[in-house]
């Protein structure tokens, strides 16, 4: 079972990125929170991995913290809870803070990632807190970062990555229509203040 990878970035998105380990290219399934971090296309990359595998398939999940990989792997344990709703949950809370509204009990915070309603927000805060508690993995939470200039041919590539992710396109034109119009930040600091704005 693959645990760790060592390669340079061929390509990414903000779904995946392929990783050339030895000639061999391998497609990594990433949170957003990863994405954000990436260096540039041809940088030698190293990614804490979890090998998922069903009967027809195997899929990479990676992430640039053991921390990340950690929780992804707690939430994992939880009833009702896959890999890509795993993915998707850390897509859009940092580990972090996800640590402490499980510990909290925030159900309003949890409810507010897509795909995660009231009912699987309760499950969380059950059958993680003490998880949480005794692996030490409260910290405390940042502040969100202000709106930020957008490059309208950047906004096109963030809004799908958005709406993949379960927001609605409404919501998601929106937000991004109240960014600036002037070419600026690159497309992971666009899509993690995006988001931000989402959150709120």
């Amino acid at each position: 079972m693959i645990a760790l990878l060592t390669g340079r970035i061929a390509s990414r998105n903000p779904d995946a990125v392929i990783l050339d380990v030895n000639g061999v290219g391998y497609r990594v399934q990433i949170p957003f929170s990863t994405f954000y971090a990436l260096p540039d296309n041809g940088t030698l990359l190293t990614l804490n991995i979890h090998t998922h595998v069903k009967e027809d398939a195997i899929h990479l999940y990676g992430f640039l913290s053991p921390e990340e990989k950690q929780f992804f792997q707690l939430l994992l344990t939880v009833s009702g809870v896959g890999p890509k709703l795993a993915k998707d949950i850390l897509s859009n809370i940092q580990p972090d803070e996800l640590a402490s509204a499980l510990v909290r009990g925030d159900i309003n915070r949890l409810s507010a990632i897509p795909g995660i309603g009231r009912k699987t927000s309760e499950r969380l805060i059950l059958e993680l807190k003490d998880k949480v508690i005794k692996l030490g993995l409260v910290t405390a939470g940042g502040k969100s970062a202000p709106l930020s200039p957008a490059d309208p041919s950047v906004r096109d590539d963030v809004a799908s990555a958005l709406i993949n992710l379960g927001y609605k396109e409404a919501v998601v034109l929106k937000t991004l229509a109240e960014f600036e119009t002037e070419s600026g930040l690159p497309m992971e600091q666009i899509l993690k203040l995006a988001l931000k704005r989402l959150m709120k």
